[in-house]
């Protein structure tokens, strides 16, 4: 059964114009000493979208954004709304054949650019410059037009992207019942913007006549996230699961003035849960869940008793409706496990330029008789509690979450297939969240799993590459002729991989001391001193927790800059015996 949802024919222009109207003195933006009013972020935008018009954006064409975080994104991706367009948002650490992929599927031919650099194949236009005031009149602008693109993995190995309307968008952040967002609160810009994250963090705000401070374009460890929460007195704050738990462990004292705690993106432990709401008794504590197809959140659950045995992730929010259906599409009982399947306000229109996909996940809505309605296969699998509360049971298809990542285990695979010499691969996910790649050479081939590696960096984005790819002679199969990827996934080894430095002894205490907490961390015996963090499957959450142990057994400070400046024991050692000494 669907719950009543609302459908939402403002758009995300109109909105902000009401809000400008409204609040046109009230600051609309923070970035470091740098401020901008409403009123004032109305004109640049204006301006910027004069600028687009006039060189030849016509509503629908999509506009790439290139989009770390500052005011010149933020007034960036408003004009192109205001021109009729449809932003595309590029995170620059994404690999150049990737963002290429995105930008020719996309079909953009122009790119917003913080500076005077030149990108081939789009007309580049600055972002960051006063642009002449033209009187700008923008075109008419619907709630069904396309907001923005959001790219995510594909399981054939190409990208895909996903088309929310305006609609979706203000579903979200306008007259919500899971965060009501009043003129005083502040929320924190932390998300890249090509993350779906984003949608909230800077729609929530500028929708609704409130702050939005941008954190700094830098990465931060947690401790210098929930400081700078605290300092610009952010009073909501959207983490995901991998953060919020970082920062439970590291503690919450600077986040004592939020009155909303989001986290989601991945699975919450109970355990953290149970401490964020102790240590902030003043503070909600919500659990937010939901597949980009339905525009950053589907269910929210705000969490009032300490759980224990899982977080649930709530029921669908206003504007929003769910089913729990089994295989042949028909409800399920409650306290059944079946797979969940969105409608309502939120959903995209699909996938862009891929009508058979979107036709594969956005099907006919059978189940509640309303005319011409959709629903959205999540993959996901539930449980609905006879109160309507729905708990989260894993999922249906070979998706995966990393670090609140949604990862294809196809579009890995595919990649690999890819790699001159690979006769077959199948990408696990090992221990619960360490994504690892099986590899089977051709005969009379030699492979390299380092050469493998870097030839994956320069086609998946850093969150999708395995943290090991191991080789086998062949793959393990199941009685009925399938590769046995649970037996996969059981094959653990602590073995140091094959990297770019050969093997030195870690030469000092604190070089010896950072090599032991890695091998903690990452469950590699005999870490050198010259040996990659990031070769060996590091990431950058897995950085901070790292940087956030060696301060407190060294007593220094670590930032995540002189991290990946020297992300080798031998390095980090130097750094840190120089802070000691100083």
């Amino acid at each position: 059964m669907s719950d009543v949802f609302i459908e939402h024919s403002t758009t995300i222009v109109a909105r902000f114009a009401e809000v400008v109207l409204l609040s046109g003195d009230r600051i609309a933006l923070t970035d470091g000493e740098r401020e901008l009013t409403y009123a004032a972020l109305d004109d640049r935008s204006d301006r910027l979208a004069s600028a687009l018009v006039a060189g030849g954006v016509r509503p629908g064409d999509v506009v790439a954004v290139e989009a770390g975080r500052g005011i010149a994104t933020v007034v960036a991706l408003l004009s192109v709304l205001k021109a009729g367009g449809a932003y595309l948002a590029l995170d620059s650490r994404y690999p150049a054949r990737h963002r290429e992929l995105v930008l020719r599927d996309a079909g953009a031919e122009v790119l917003l650019v913080p500076d005077d650099r030149a990108v081939a194949g789009v007309r580049a236009v600055r972002s960051d410059v006063e642009h002449p005031d033209l009187g700008f009149r923008g075109p008419g602008v619907h709630a069904e037009d396309v907001a923005y693109l959001a790219y995510t993995s594909g399981s054939t190995g190409a990208p895909k992207g996903v088309c929310v309307p305006h609609r979706a968008v203000c579903r979200l952040v306008v007259d919500t019942d899971f965060l009501p967002i009043g003129a005083d609160d502040v929320f924190l810009h932390f998300a890249p913007a090509a993350f779906d994250a984003s949608t909230l963090e800077i729609w929530g705000p500028l929708l609704n006549g409130a702050r939005l401070v941008l954190a700094p374009a830098h990465d931060l460890s947690i401790t210098e996230l929930t400081k700078f929460a605290g300092r610009h007195g952010v009073t909501v704050l959207w983490l995901t699961a991998g953060l919020f738990h970082q920062a439970v462990e590291t503690g919450l004292d600077d986040l004592r003035g939020l009155r909303y705690l989001i986290a989601g993106g991945d699975v919450l432990s109970p355990a953290h849960v149970r401490r964020a709401l102790a240590a902030l008794p003043g503070t909600a504590v919500v659990n937010g869940y939901g597949p980009t197809e339905n525009t950053t959140f589907t269910c929210c659950h705000r969490v009032t008793e300490p759980p224990h045995d899982s977080v649930p992730i709530g029921r669908p929010i206003r504007g929003t409706g769910v089913h729990v259906l089994d295989e042949h599409l028909a409800p399920v009982p409650d306290g059944t496990i079946g797979e969940l399947y969105a409608t309502g306000a939120g959903l995209a229109h699909g996938y862009w330029g891929s009508p058979e996909l979107t036709a594969e996940r956005f099907l006919p809505d059978t189940v509640s008789g309303v005319p011409g309605q959709r629903m959205y296969r999540t993959g996901d699998l539930v449980e609905r509690r006879p109160d309507g509360v729905l708990l989260y049971h894993g999922r249906a298809d070979q998706q995966v979450k990393i670090r609140g990542f949604r990862i294809e285990l196809g579009a890995v695979e595919a990649a690999l297939a890819e790699v001159p010499g690979v006769a077959d691969a199948v990408a696990v996910v090992e221990a619960g969240s360490r994504l690892v790649a099986w590899v089977v050479a051709t005969p009379g081939t030699r492979l390299s799993t380092l050469d493998i590696r870097r030839q994956l960096g320069d086609v998946l984005p850093a969150y999708a590459l395995p943290a090991r790819i191991r080789l086998a002679d062949e793959l393990p199969l199941t009685a009925n002729g399938k590769v046995d990827r649970a037996a996969l996934a059981r094959e653990t080894s602590s073995d140091r991989p094959e990297l770019s430095a050969e093997y030195r002894a870690p030469d000092g205490e604190v070089a010896d001391a950072v090599a032991t907490v890695w091998t903690d961390h990452l469950g590699i015996d005999g870490i050198g001193a010259d040996d990659d963090f990031f070769e060996l499957g590091g990431h950058s959450l897995l950085g901070v927790r790292v940087i956030g142990e060696l301060a407190g057994r060294f007593g220094v400070e670590v930032s995540p800059m002189d991290f990946y400046l020297e992300p080798t024991p031998a390095g980090l050692a130097q750094v840190i015996e120089k802070a000691l000494s100083a």
